[in-house]
């Protein structure tokens, strides 16, 4: 509704997020950021290709990968939205219009659904949680 003051965006692809995640991307706003997303580092090596040639080793120090929830201040999400650009979350819409965007601890088991491996690693912490 328009009289919501903060926006919450969930990847359904990721059934695992904590309520903790929900509060800590909602307490980071409380901070004056515009916008909260959860991250974690990237543990592999990461590569450049140029065809089948790696051409370069990146730096991945300040390379985080990032996650949903992510929660926004509605004003700056709605603004974002008018200057649609092309891009694969809100976050980056709303770091595009300008605003502020935080990060927070992610959580690992917060994995994203995207192939029938990561369905089988969901099941088996479904089980685990007791989530079943």
């Amino acid at each position: 509704p328009q009289s919501a003051e903060i926006i919450v965006v969930h990847d359904a692809a990721r059934p695992l997020a904590s309520a903790g995640l929900f509060t800590l991307v909602l307490e980071a706003l409380a901070d004056g950021a515009d916008g909260a997303i959860p991250v974690l580092p990237i543990p592999d090596t990461v590569k450049r290709l140029e065809g089948e040639r790696v051409a370069a080793t990146i730096d991945r120090s300040g390379l985080v990968l990032a996650q949903t929830p992510q929660a926004f201040l509605s004003r700056s999400l709605r603004t974002a939205h008018q200057g649609w650009i092309d891009s694969t979350d809100d976050a980056s819409l709303v770091e595009a219009a300008g605003g502020t965007v935080v990060a927070v601890p992610g959580e690992p088991q917060n994995l994203k659904l995207t192939t029938p491996a990561d369905l089988e690693v969901l099941e088996a912490l479904a089980s685990r949680y007791k989530l079943r």
